[in-house]
C-alpha cells in the first residue's frame, strides 16, 4: 500500500514539476527536456532504468518499464505528458509556474493537466522500490512531448520510430478520468473515459476574384467563406449513440431513477441535471469555427481567404462527418483535413475497467464509476496505432464546487493536496491489484 513517503512525495513532485516551465506554444516551439531529466533522475533514484528521447533539439519524452511477476501477462502502458499550454501571469491570483502550495492546494499551470498525474505515477512507483513490491504485470511508463499540440514530436513520434518500446502493451491508461463529478444529492461520479471522439482540425479556403473594395464583385472570397462558416456554425448535427456513450446514459439514467430513452436522448439529458454534462458533448459531431484569415488592405478584394474549423467526430461517423462539411461549404469552398486523428473506443466489461471501478470504490466506497466518452483527444490516439486499447484514468477525490473541467487550461489551475494523495493510493491498488487479465 502507499505510504507515507509517496504522499509527501507526490505533493513535492507536482509543485516541483509546475516550476519547470514547459510550455507548448505549438508550431514546434517547446522545450520539455528539463521536466523529462527531472522525471528520469526521480526513476533513477528508485533503481528505474529510464531512457530520455528527444524527437528533436529540447522536445524530450522519458520511457521506462518495469518488470512484473507475471511474464505471461499483457503489460500495461501508463502515459502521461510534460508539456502544458500557454498561462498569462498577469491574470493569475499566483504565478502559474510558481508550483506554490495554498489553502491546501497546489498551483500552477498543469496541477490538473497533467503534472499531477505524473507526479502520482513517480509517487507509486517509488513506493514500490522501498517496499520491495511489484506489479504483476509490465508497466510501461511513458512521459511525453507535445500532447498539447499534435503529439508529433511525442507520442505520435514514440509509436512511429520507438514501437519496440512498447511491446507486450495491449492496454493503456491516461488522461483524464477517475475524478470525483458532484452530480447533486450527495452523488458522487467517477466517470473512467473508455472512448474519444475524432480530431479533425480543418482548413478552409475560398477563391474569388480580387479587385477594388469600392467596386461590385459577386465573386468575393471573403463572402463565400463567411456564408460557408456561418452554415457550419449554425448546422445541428445528429444524434449519434456510440456503445460507451450508451452505457454511460444507461447507469447515469439509473442512477437517478429514470428510464432511459434513446428515442430523445436530449429530453433524457435534461431529466439526467449536472450529470448531463459528461455526455452532452459526445452525443453528437461537431465543428466549430475558429480562425479566419484574408485579406491585407481594406479598399481590396483579396482574392482567397482561409478559415480553420475545430471538427470532432464519433467512432463511426468520419464518412458522414465527411459528406456534411461537403455540403455545408458547398461549390465555392475548398477543405481539407489540416490535422486529423482517430476517434476511439474501449469495452466497458473488460477486466481493466472492473478494476479501475474496483480500485476507486474500495477508497471512496460512496463512489459510482461510470463510463464516459472525452469530447477532446488524447496520446491515446498516438498508441492506439499500436493496438493498445486506451483508458482514461488519472484520479483525484475532488471537494463539492471544485471546477475541475474549468482547471484545463483554465485561470488559476490547482490541485487539491489530498486528491493527489487519495490519485496515489487508487493507482497503487489498481496497478498492482487488478490490472492483470
Amino acid at each position: 500500500m502507499a505510504d507515507q513517503g509517496s504522499m509527501d512525495e507526490v505533493v513535492r513532485f507536482t509543485s516541483d514539476l509546475i516550476r519547470i516551465d514547459t510550455t507548448n506554444r505549438g508550431g514546434g516551439d517547446g522545450i520539455e527536456r528539463p521536466a523529462a531529466e527531472y522525471v528520469a533522475e526521480r526513476l533513477t533514484e528508485a533503481g528505474i532504468e529510464p531512457r530520455i528521447l528527444e524527437s528533436a533539439p529540447g522536445r524530450a519524452n522519458v520511457v521506462a518499464r518495469i518488470e512484473g511477476t507475471d511474464p505471461g501477462a499483457d503489460a500495461l502502458l501508463v502515459h502521461g505528458h510534460l508539456d502544458v499550454v500557454p498561462a498569462e501571469p498577469a491574470d493569475w491570483a499566483v504565478h502559474p509556474f510558481s508550483g506554490e502550495i495554498r489553502d491546501g492546494m497546489v498551483w500552477g499551470r498543469g496541477a490538473i493537466d497533467m503534472k499531477n498525474m505524473d507526479a502520482m505515477v513517480l509517487a507509486t512507483v517509488r513506493s514500490w522500490a522501498r517496499e520491495g513490491r511489484r506489479p504483476a504485470r509490465d508497466i510501461v511508463l511513458a512521459f511525453t512531448a507535445d500532447e498539447e499540440d499534435s503529439a508529433a514530436y511525442g507520442a505520435g513520434w514514440l509509436a512511429e520510430k520507438h514501437a519496440a518500446l512498447f511491446e507486450g502493451c495491449t492496454e493503456a491508461i491516461g488522461e483524464s478520468g477517475g475524478y470525483t463529478f458532484h452530480a447533486g444529492g450527495g452523488l458522487r461520479l467517477y466517470p473512467v473515459a473508455a472512448g474519444e471522439r475524432g480530431t479533425a482540425w480543418l482548413e478552409l479556403t475560398a477563391r474569388g476574384k480580387a479587385g477594388h473594395g469600392s467596386k461590385v464583385n459577386r465573386a468575393n472570397a471573403v463572402s463565400r467563406l463567411a456564408a460557408a462558416i456561418a452554415r457550419i456554425g449554425e448546422h445541428q448535427w445528429p444524434v449519434r449513440i456510440i456503445p460507451t456513450v450508451r452505457a454511460a446514459l444507461s447507469e447515469l439514467a439509473a442512477l437517478h431513477g429514470i428510464e432511459a430513452d434513446f428515442d430523445d436522448v436530449d429530453e433524457l439529458l435534461g431529466k439526467l441535471g449536472p450529470a448531463a454534462a459528461l455526455v452532452e458533448p459526445t452525443v453528437r459531431n461537431s465543428a466549430n469555427p475558429t480562425m479566419l484569415q484574408a485579406g491585407y488592405k481594406v479598399n481590396v478584394i483579396p482574392g482567397s481567404a482561409k478559415a480553420y474549423v475545430d471538427g470532432r467526430l464519433l467512432p463511426g461517423s468520419e464518412d458522414e462527418f465527411t459528406e456534411t462539411m461537403d455540403a455545408l461549404t458547398g461549390p465555392d469552398v475548398e477543405w481539407e483535413f489540416h490535422h486529423r486523428e482517430v476517434p476511439l473506443e474501449a469495452p466497458v466489461d473488460s477486466p481493466a475497467f472492473a478494476a479501475m471501478r474496483a480500485a476507486l470504490e474500495h477508497f471512496d466506497p460512496g463512489a459510482h464509476v461510470v463510463p464516459y466518452c472525452m469530447g477532446g483527444g488524447t496520446d491515446a490516439k498516438q498508441f492506439s496505432r499500436l493496438g493498445i486499447t486506451g483508458y482514461g484514468f488519472s484520479p483525484l477525490k475532488l471537494p463539492e464546487g471544485f471546477d475541475y473541467a474549468a482547471m484545463y487550461h483554465g485561470v488559476d489551475e490547482r490541485v487539491p493536496v489530498e486528491a493527489l494523495h487519495f490519485g496515489v493510493r487508487v493507482l497503487d491498488h489498481f496497478l498492482t491489484r487488478g490490472s492483470s487479465q
